[in-house]
């Protein structure tokens, strides 16, 4: 298989199965130990004991917190992904308290892979967009 092919496996098992299952078996087998990681709502971690807190503050503000690849591109070195990410908010999340609403927001992931590990992931998450739907004043679907 070629290192393309092995990254674009790698993104797709750390969406899918990594945080679609909320696995930490999964994050310390694909994720370097000194893993640099910033993600959709802004906060940045590093190693796998921050990368763990950072799942863990998602999972407790949207249980059913869920990933959905839209489209994958990879290379010998890097892999993007862009995403379609959803939950329910039950939990605090940047100040606002649980609302109970769905919410669905857009996200790019840049990837850093090296000998079948990821060192390195940039996300940019549509955060005007969530948090207007926390706040409840959604106007980025068209009517």
């Amino acid at each position: 298989m070629t290192p393309a092919k092995t990254n674009r496996q790698l993104v797709e098992t750390f969406f899918n199965v990594m945080w679609n299952g909320w696995s930490e078996t999964t994050m310390r087998e694909i994720l370097a130990v000194d893993i640099d990681f910033r993600g959709s709502i802004g906060l940045q971690v590093s190693g796998h004991d921050g990368f763990l807190g950072y799942m863990h503050t998602i999972r407790d503000a949207f249980p059913d917190f869920h990933n959905h690849i839209e489209d994958i591109i990879a290379t010998d070195e890097r892999a993007v992904a862009r995403l379609t990410y959803s939950g329910t908010h039950r939990g605090e999340l940047l100040g606002c308290a649980p609302t109970g609403r769905r919410i669905e927001y857009a996200g790019v992931a840049m990837f850093t892979i090296a000998g079948d590990r990821i060192f390195k992931v940039w996300v940019l998450g549509d955060l005007w967009g969530l948090m207007q739907q926390l706040n409840g004043t959604d106007n980025t679907k068209a009517q």
